[in-house]
Parts: C-alpha cells; structure tokens; sequence
C-alpha cells in the first residue's frame, strides 16, 4: 500500500499534461501511485496518460466514456485509490519539487491528522510566481494538530481540493464524494475540514496552480457559473445533517456571500444575460440559509464587505451596481488616439473602418495575407487556391504590397495596405486567413472567423516560451501577442508537436485544426515534368545534383552570418553539385554571397519555397523549420550545425536537433563537404533518421490539408473530411530521371 495516492483528473489540457504528471513521479518520495483519469478528453490526454502508463508502473490510466467532469473524474480516481492519503492535482497544475517528501515529514511530525494543508503558489503565462498571499495562517507554531475551532482563518483561505492531503480512512468514513457541476470543490471542502477531528498545516508551497489565459473555469464565459448554488444548497445540507456543526452557519454563510460577490464582479465569467439572474438567486439563497440572529456579516468583516453583502442579501440589484461603478468612475478612459498620428489619410482610413464596420459583413469575401503584407505564398496561398476550387462562388482578397501584386492569381483582389479598399475588407469580410498577424488597429466583429495557418512547425521556441529569452526577443510586448492571439478561432497545427506546442506558448481560446500543412499539399501533386521545368527555369545545369541551402536567422547576431564559404564547399563537392542558396526572409532579398559562381545560384527573391524544395535533391539547413517541410517529400535533409551552443542558448528549442535529427548531422564546413562526397547524405542511415523524423512530424501532410480546413471552416462540414493517408500509401513528387549519356556519332564504312 502506498502512502500517497496523487489523482489527476484529464480534460482539455495536453499541453500541460505531460508537465503535471512528470512533476508527481520526479518527486524524492518515491512511495506513491498516481492515478491519471481522462475525462473523455477529446485531446491527446488519453493518449498521454496511456504512454505514461506503459512505462512506469505507478501511474494506472482511468478512461471514462463520457465526459462527466472533475468531480465525477476525481470520484472515479478514489475509487481506485489504495493510499494511505489522497491528494488532487489538476491537470494543469503541477507539484514543486520535493513536496511529497515535505508533506510526508509533516504527517508524521503531526501525528496523520485527518487533513493536512499546504501552501501554494500562483504561476502566470508572464513567468511570474507569487505565493499565496494568506500563507501566514499556515504558520507551524502552536499544537501539530488541532480541530478547526482551534484555527477557524483556514476557512477564509481559497476553498479548494488541491491544496490538501485527506487520510483516506477519514474520506471513507465521511462519504466524501464530488458532486457534478462546477465549484464542486465547494462542497467537498467545507465538509472535510467542519468533520475532521485532527486538522495539521504544513508551511511551504507544494502546488504551482497555474493562471491560464483560457481554457479553465477561470476564463470562461458560461451560464454554467449558475451551478455554483447547488453546490452551496448541498454544503448547507451537510450542515443541517449535522446538528453539532451549527455553530459554523455564520462564518459559512459570509464565506459565500465573499464567493458570490467576487463571481457578480468578475466580466468573464458570467454572461451578459445571466448577470440578473445570478443575482436573484443569490439574493435568494442568502436570505433562505441566514443564520438566525445577526447573519453573515460578523464583525470581523469589514464595513464594505458588509455592505456589499447586505445589498445582494436585499435584492438590491440597481443600488449594488451603482455603488460598483461610482469606485471605478476614476479610470482613466484614454487610449483611443494612439491610432491616426501619419496624417491625414491614415486617419481617414481608420475612420473609414469604423463606419464599415457598422455595415454588414460580406459572408462572400475572404481576405488573406502572408508574410507581413508579402506575395502569394505559404498556406494562406494553398488555403485561397482550395477555396476557389471547392466554393466558386465565394470571393477572395490578398493583402500585400504593390511590388508583390505580380504574384496574385487572377481572380484574386490585391488589397493595398492603408487604401480605403484595405480598411473596408477589412471590416466587412467574413473570413481572415493569414500566417502572421493583421493590421493591430483591427477590431475583429461578432461573426468574423479568423484563421492562423503559422508558418512553420516550431523547433525554436515560440511565444510565451520566450519570456526569459531577451536576445530573442525584440519587443517583449507578450500582452499583445496574446491579444491578437484571442482573436483567433482557428489556428492550424501540421503535427502533434506543434499543436503541444502553440497551446502552451499561445494559449488562446482558438479551436486547435490539427490537419497537416496546405503549403506542402503541392508536394503530393506536383510531377517529374514539372520539376525538370523548374530547373531549367531557376537555371540550374543539366545532370546536376541541386542541393537547396536554406538557413534561418540568428536571434542573437545584428548582422547576418557567414556560415559557409560557398567557393570552397563546391570546390569540395565537384562539378555535377549546384548549390540553391536562400537567405532567411528576415534578411530580404540580398544574396547569402557576393561572389559570383556558374554552380552557385541565389534564389533569395524567388516567391515559392516549395518550388525550391521540388527542384532540389537534398535540402542544407540548420534550425529552420523548412526541415519539417522538406521532410514530407522524403529526400535527403542534412543538418549544419556549426553554432549549436550558441543557437540554444539565445533562442532555445523545444527538442534537441542532434539527437533526432533528419539526416546526417555536420558541425564543420569539412565535415558537410564529406557527408555528400561519400554518399552519406543518401546512405542508409540517413534514410533511417529521416524516416522515423517523418513518423513524428509528417504524418498528416498527405496532400489534403487544404482541403480539410477549406471543408471545415468555409464550408462548416465537421464530418466525412478527407482521411490521413498513411505514409506507407504516399507517393511524394519524384526526381526528374537524369539525362540520357549524349551518342558518339558511328562512321559508317
């Protein structure tokens, strides 16, 4: 029998999973099970606890049909309980190293109380911890143990499971169980710490309870936050049944009259339309389980808070919001003219949005950029091009400068940025498609969709993720990241890894499409043919074996690096070797080397990197997430890796590269001349690395991604979406067969 049983109840949170459970078995105090349950979670949660299963022995995977919620789940937890004590962790949560050790000292130090408290710290999406501000009431002097009349402040700390150890005997013995609904820690709470007749507290943060910006109770707008007076209804119900107990009704009653006052303030949660009714019903409530006598604002509560509780108590719905708003009536109201300061057309402009903005949307139109107002290109492009083809007749526009019109299909609207056109597109289209962000001035409407296809699977760290990064880092205004980010209601993932990632690092309200990569759709439907066209386009020789050199930027150099000495690599190489040479789009269009050479072609400018990648026959990178792209074609990556340590220390990554690379790894110019001299970037080895690199990141790029997003955001179809091919059934665009050996003339006698 273990001495802890650590349950983890699993919904919608995946990307932080991982991070919970690891947290329980790193700790030092290795005499525990953990019992993971995945509340049907449509999310990889199941997934997760499955494989955590599968490779250590203390944690037992609990799967529930049906989404039942974290009272139900953490039920269905206790039931499989055999530990001497529970203890509940969110998914999203995590315990702080050493704290099992701590909390098992202090039962014994106090003799197994029935409950034991412990402290916690708040983690927020900025970085920042900050400790319970009521930790003092946790202070060790006095008895080990104790009944609640000895310490009745514990009571006024947050009335939550997971900050508490229950002896499992007491649980059972009190029939303690979670209601459904949510603040179904509210009534399993109050009735464990009123019933126990030994209460210990343990002074040290054992819990980071993380702050999410979205996706926990915290951040949503629901009517559900009703379900708060049921759970009340049954905490007065124990008390009822509890004759002994009544003494407590008092402090109870004003500890819920604190509850629903900050509920009725918060914006979030509640709806517009529900705010009458939850005061109704709190009125209600606080006037139905007033204690006889003075009632629930003792003396101990301040004059305010009396008040307030007196105004709700009442009923007096108009007077309490009066009173709340005349405490905020000295808010500065500024901020709205920081926009229209470039003169006077720009202002026109923003004013021309806002009286679009009153007209109708245009279900019709769907507006897409690429690159900060940059050409055709990326999955915006293979998104448009799809939703041409599969609804005519919808209309679509592209953002992007006067120098990348050139590059729109016909049929496509170019939409200059600041022209009148631009601000009323803006405005009025139902759908906004891009892979970076839009005008900041935007205000997106109720009934606009907004979709963030990004640019690239993220090996670098991204987002939040970079908080402690400052060289890379340029503005550090993750305030309005995640701005824009709430914004979206779709952003597209091409893998697992990412979709883990971008929850994490951008966490957002958005509906996660974990479809594949339309930009690399076109690597399934392009042919032999029309590779042998783009080299003679690109001027590539005949015979010869092109290798695309594409590097990305440095975050931690002003300038541009000079990774290879192109002379000297295709001296090294020989002559049937031409080198594609693409500087990162961060450095514009100037060429990776000054110096001519008729084997050493820059395609910096050229629009289509996945034309690139289709007229190579093995791609030269470092960090950049061009790897995964070319990955989905299935030749030959080789990875230059000439400043690892550097690189991981400036930006970070989210895996190390050297250890599950693509291909062959060189950490030298020699060494990269070698690797193709010998064969070794085609060898049998390579092939291995790339393979099981495609089974991780690639398994979703079939060539119809585009089709899948266009299905299920243009045209609302959640079902029959064109199903993942397998890889062992793709058949990736093919090389164009080498030139036939030139005939010696025959003489004829």
């Amino acid at each position: 029998m273990p001495r802890f049983s650590v349950i983890v109840p699993a919904y919608k949170v995946q990307a932080y999973l991982q991070e919970c459970l690891d947290s329980v078995l790193s700790q030092s105090y290795p005499d525990l099970e953990l019992i993971a349950v995945d509340d049907a979670s449509p999310d990889a949660c199941g997934e997760i606890v499955d494989e955590y299963a599968a490779r250590d022995p203390r944690v037992t995977a609990v799967h529930l049909a049906h989404n039942l919620g974290l009272g139900p789940a953490r039920n269905a937890g206790v039931a499989r309980a055999t530990g001497d004590y529970l203890l509940f962790l969110d998914g999203d949560d995590t315990l702080t190293p050493g704290a099992l050790t701590a909390i098992a000292d202090r039962l014994k130090a106090t003799g197994s109380p029935d409950v034991l408290v412990y402290d916690y710290a708040r983690t927020y999406w900025t970085g920042e911890t900050v400790r319970n501000q009521l930790a003092h009431r946790l202070g060790e002097e006095g008895p080990a143990s104790f009944r609640l009349s000895d310490r009745p402040a514990l009571l006024g700390m947050l009335m939550v499971v997971w900050n508490k150890a229950y002896r499992r005997e007491f649980v059972e013995r009190e029939a303690l169980r979670f209601p459904s609904g949510l603040y179904e820690d509210t009534p399993w709470t109050y009735p464990a710490l009123l019933a126990a007749e030994s209460v210990a507290v343990l002074d040290r943060v054992c819990v980071h309870y993380r702050q999410r910006r979205t996706g926990s109770i915290l951040t949503t707008t629901s009517a559900r936050h009703l379900e708060i007076f049921d759970q009340y209804d049954r905490v007065f119900a124990f008390l009822d049944g509890r004759p002994e107990l009544a003494r407590w009704r008092p402090v109870v009653h004003r500890r819920m009259a604190e509850h629903y006052c900050a509920l009725f303030a918060d914006r979030v949660r509640l709806p517009r339309a529900s705010r009458a009714e939850f005061f109704r019903r709190a009125a209600e409530q606080l006037r139905r389980h007033r204690p006889p006598g003075r009632g629930g604002a003792p003396a101990t509560a301040g004059r305010a808070d009396r008040l307030r509780h007196l105004l709700m108590r009442l009923g007096a719905r108009r007077t309490y919001r009066t009173l709340s708003r005349l405490r905020k009536a000295g808010l500065a109201a500024g901020g709205w003219a920081a926009s229209g300061r470039r003169g006077l057309r720009e202002t026109l402009g923003r004013l021309h949005y806002r009286t679009q903005r009153l007209l109708p949307l245009r279900s019709d139109l769907a507006v897409f950029s690429a690159y900060w107002h940059g050409g055709y290109a990326c999955n915006p492009a293979a998104i448009e091009a799809k939703l041409r083809e599969l609804a005519p007749g919808m209309r679509t526009a592209w953002i992007c400068g006067p120098g990348h019109a050139s590059s729109l299909p016909a049929a496509t609207t170019a939409l200059t940025p600041g022209s009148f056109a631009y601000w009323t597109a803006l405005a009025r289209a139902r759908y906004l498609v891009t892979n970076v962000n839009f005008d900041r001035s935007l205000v997106k409407r109720r009934g606009q969709v907004m979709v963030q296809t990004q640019h690239g699977t993220p090996l670098k760290r991204v987002g939040l993720d970079l908080q402690d990064r400052p060289a890379a880092t340029p503005t550090g205004d993750f305030a309005g990241l995640l701005r824009s980010a709430d914004q979206w209601d779709y952003l597209l993932s091409a893998n697992r890894h990412s979709t883990l990632v971008w929850e994490k690092a951008l966490p957002a309200s958005y509906t996660t499409l974990e479809y594949g990569y339309p930009r690399n759709d076109v690597f399934h439907r392009a042919t032999a043919e029309e590779v042998a066209e783009l080299r003679d386009r690109l001027g590539v020789p005949a015979g010869s074996t092109v290798v695309l050199y594409a590097p990305t930027h440095r975050d931690y150099r002003r300038s541009r690096p000079e990774h290879l000495d192109f002379e000297r690599v295709l001296r090294g190489l020989g002559p049937r070797f031409t080198i594609l040479a693409r500087a990162h789009l961060t450095y514009g269009d100037v060429p990776l080397s000054a110096d001519p050479h008729p084997r050493l072609i820059d395609v910096s400018g050229y629009p289509s990197v996945e034309e690139l990648c289709l007229a190579s026959d093995a791609l030269v990178t470092d960090y950049s997430s061009l790897m995964f792209d070319y990955a989905v074609l299935d030749r030959p990556v080789v990875i230059h890796a000439d400043d690892w340590e550097a690189y991981e220390a400036a930006r970070g990554t989210y895996f190390d590269l050297r250890a599950f690379p693509p291909g062959a790894i060189a950490r030298t110019e020699d060494e990269l001349v070698d690797i193709f001299t010998t064969g070794h970037w085609q060898g049998s080895r390579s092939a291995q690395l790339r393979a099981a690199f495609r089974a991780r990141f690639c398994a979703l790029d079939d060539g119809y991604a585009a089709e899948r997003v266009v299905r299920r955001v243009f045209l609302g179809q959640t079902a029959d979406l064109p199903p993942v091919v397998p890889l062992h059934a793709r058949r990736p665009c093919p090389l164009p067969p080498p030139p036939l050996p030139a005939l010696t003339p025959t003489l004829w006698p």
